[in-house]
């Protein structure tokens, strides 16, 4: 999936300005470049299918923005302040509550559980859009 797949699924069904998007992608795939998962994938295709997900959801454009760029600060040199900068306060918030889930660590799998429900319903008070996020 290419950034064009991106842009013409986004248009079936929003008539958004796309700059948003094409700055996450373009940020996204600079910030992860030579990053691989455990798998031996391009990072970078994660990023993409997390977006492709979101669209197939028809969610907004900050959204999808967010999904593809969900990891770029715990993962990359990308700084907060820099982050942003780039991308305001909407995207960074979405971001960082994608973040605040995936470093809940538990000791036990009935903890997790409980914890993980527990926190994800506080998440979700704020903003559902972090839930649907860290779901894709």
């Amino acid at each position: 999936m290419e950034l064009k797949d991106l842009l013409d699924k986004l248009n079936k069904y929003s008539s958004q300005d796309t700059s948003l998007l094409e700055k996450a992608y373009n940020f996204a795939k600079k910030a992860h470049t030579g990053q691989k998962r455990l798998s031996g994938e391009i990072y970078f295709t994660h990023c993409l299918a997390v977006s492709d997900i979101l669209l197939d959801f028809k969610m907004d454009i900050e959204t999808v923005a967010a999904g593809l760029l969900h990891d770029v600060i715990e993962d990359t040199a990308v700084t907060h302040e820099e982050f942003k900068e780039e991308f305001g306060e909407e995207v960074y918030t979405l971001v960082m509550g994608i973040t605040k889930i995936a470093a809940l660590k538990f000791s036990s799998f009935g903890d997790a559980q409980a914890e993980n429900w527990r926190k994800m319903l506080l998440a979700t008070a704020r903003d559902i859009r972090v839930i649907i996020i860290k779901l894709a």
